[in-house]
């Protein structure tokens, strides 16, 4: 049975439960936009003796539930690091599972981001994804597109090398056709070309499992990002780990290649 992308309270109905933000949290102080790369799924099941496609089941599970926390607790957006171009080196009934996995779950928890107006979008070459997954991407993207809660972004055969070549070819078709002066081309301007146009720049990224590398993830977007890195694997990362992210975030001082200012 599915697990709702929301707690619900039985004496409430289908409402929601919020969940309030930790008082030791300074509300004003948030990121405004949270990326994550939930490493650690495969570790998690093999110290439990179990198949590796239970620890994807139960990242599954931990994504839906720091969602939750992000929108409860005033996150504009998230971005997850879902699949990876390289990821399709892993063994192929591993990546078959995911494929279906991704299908499965979006299509049991589609309502449930409509009813708490979630827009989704995937950033990704979403043209290598098996059919049946691409119009399912396409459904729900269209469906969530008015929606103005959290952004919710997935990250979908997403390389964050082949994203920058991508948005330069972009940009060198729009010169070669006289629609675009090279001397016009600034960061702006190639920021639009990304998959991510249209969106903020994340403030925090989180990476869980202890590896202390960004696997070729939102090399352009994450260029003034703070980073967090902790040893807990994704499928146990909770409300205390997230908690733990976000001080350390508000613990750090974004100069933005600047300097402290000069106390008085």
């Amino acid at each position: 049975m599915s697990r709702a992308l929301a707690t619900s309270d039985p004496s409430q109905g289908s409402r929601p439960v919020l969940q309030a933000l930790p008082a030791d949290l300074d509300p004003t102080r948030l990121p405004a936009h949270v990326a994550v790369i939930m490493d650690g799924n495969g570790r998690w099941a093999r110290r439990r003796n179990l198949p590796r496609v239970m620890g994807h089941r139960e990242g599954v599970e931990a994504l839906k539930r720091t969602l939750r926390l992000c929108s409860d607790w005033g996150i504009g957006a998230l971005t997850a690091y879902a699949f990876s171009t390289e990821n399709w080196s892993r063994p192929g009934e591993e990546v078959s599972f995911l494929m279906a996995l991704f299908e499965r779950v979006l299509a049991r928890e589609l309502e449930g981001l409509e009813r708490e107006q979630v827009r989704i979008r995937f950033f990704g070459d979403l043209q290598q994804l098996p059919t049946g997954l691409q119009e399912l991407i396409a459904s729900a993207e269209a469906r969530t597109a008015n929606n103005v809660g959290i952004h919710f972004n997935v990250c979908t055969n997403y390389g964050g090398r082949r994203e920058l070549v991508r948005a330069a070819r972009r940009l060198a078709d729009q010169v070669a056709r006289g629609e675009l002066d090279p001397a016009e081309i600034d960061e702006a301007a190639f920021a639009a070309e990304l998959h991510t146009a249209g969106e903020s720049d994340p403030d925090l990224l989180i990476r869980t499992s202890g590896e202390q590398r960004i696997s070729n993830f939102l090399l352009w977007q994450l260029a003034y990002a703070e980073l967090h890195v902790t040893d807990v694997l994704w499928p146990d990362f909770d409300a205390q780990s997230l908690t733990l992210a976000l001080q350390d975030y508000q613990g750090r001082q974004r100069r933005f290649g600047g300097v402290d200012p000069v106390s008085p």
